[in-house]
């Protein structure tokens, strides 16, 4: 199979789909494997690099979409390249297109065959091509969230950790998954106190073996977010449900109940966002006000500490990705359906339910079409 990986064009994002090491393991399967040029730049990885693990460089993303079976990429085609997408071919990306109806209907008018990193699904439900760079954005929000709440960015003015004699700042983790987890972990280790809501029970029975003394897991109820909103200096929207629409759990007159100059941090923004002001934001222009409430939205935050994520996205997706190449992907799909639930969109017909809930466009089973 002719395998494509794209110089990413999303503003600010570093990563790239894969790395020369994995490219490496894809030609030694018998398959070619085209990069754009310069694609790897950002993650530390020269054209040369490549060259050397046995890919061929491609001057173009137009070169690539033209001749490659399957596209791979890190974020979702922009508009700019939708007109490029061809009918039958595999694009396996990041694609969240619950949250993008423009991008979903491009898709199904291009009948290329989408496959979701983040709908590729265990028989435990655990996602594992999203939960390498959910453990990154958990991680970082906390980071960011340290930052924005600096008072030369608008924030508070309060460190998170505090100091002998000082306080520690108080933070609002909302969702229990992998996202909350990971940013609950670096918030307790830089010494604040930290509250995570779930509203599965048995998540937080495990939360509360795990965690330190100075996390607090707790069912999640509007009732009880109202409650903690006044006392905490930031929020972190960690919550995620499968291929759809995140539901809003903050909504604007919330915010009212909130400090001026706490900060929200909705790593939820890839599905909709989990906070009603919440709206995509990027890396040049992280932040914005809302009500005296400082808001960091961006939609690729992984994008920032590129090294780290692509090496971490290469383990995860290479071995879908070699499988998808040797057996093509209806027979992939026909022998694991983890590969099965990646599939979003085949031959113009949404195959994801989520995805066409989202807009109420027609569904088709995935049994029908493959």
């Amino acid at each position: 199979m002719k395998v494509g990986v794209l110089k990413e064009i999303k503003t600010k994002e570093n990563r790239v789909a894969m790395t020369p090491a994995g490219v490496e393991q894809m030609v030694s399967r018998g398959h070619d494997v085209f990069v754009e040029t310069q694609a790897g730049k950002g993650s530390g990885f020269s054209d040369a690099d490549y060259q050397k693990a046995g890919a061929r460089i491609g001057q173009s993303a137009e070169q690539l979409y033209a001749s490659c079976d399957m596209i791979m990429k890190v974020k979702e085609p922009l508009p700019v390249e939708y007109d490029l997408v061809r009918e039958g071919q595999i694009l396996f990306t990041y694609f969240h297109f619950a949250a993008n109806e423009k991008l979903t209907q491009a898709m199904v008018d291009a009948k290329c065959i989408a496959i979701a990193y983040e709908t590729v699904e265990m028989p435990d439900r655990s996602l594992p091509l999203l939960m390498p760079m959910s453990e990154v954005a958990g991680r970082m929000s906390i980071q960011e969230g340290a930052k924005y709440l600096e008072k030369t960015f608008g924030g508070k003015g309060i460190l998170l950790s505090g100091v002998p004699g000082v306080e520690p700042s108080s933070i609002l983790v909302i969702g229990g998954g992998i996202v909350g987890t990971n940013a609950a972990k670096l918030a307790c280790g830089m010494g604040a106190k930290v509250h995570i809501m779930d509203t599965n029970i048995n998540r937080l029975r495990y939360l509360s073996d795990i965690m330190p003394a100075n996390c607090f897991p707790l069912v999640s109820s509007p009732a009880a977010i109202r409650e903690l909103l006044p006392r905490v200096d930031l929020v972190i929207g960690a919550v995620l449900i499968h291929g759809a629409k995140a539901p809003k759990l903050i909504t604007r007159d919330m915010l009212q109940l909130m400090k001026p100059g706490s900060v929200i941090v909705d790593v939820a923004i890839d599905q909709g966002g989990c906070i009603e002001t919440a709206h995509p934001t990027t890396h040049d222009d992280p932040i914005y006000e809302v009500d005296g409430i400082v808001h960091y939205c961006v939609a690729n935050m992984p994008g920032a500490v590129s090294v780290t994520s692509t090496k971490a996205l290469t383990n995860a997706t290479l071995p879908y990705a070699i499988e998808i190449a040797d057996k093509g992907y209806r027979q992939a799909a026909l022998q694991n359906n983890a590969i099965a639930k990646g599939i979003n969109i085949i031959d113009g017909k949404i195959t994801y339910h989520g995805v066409a809930d989202a807009f109420g466009m027609p569904y088709t089973p995935l049994e029908d079409v493959v």
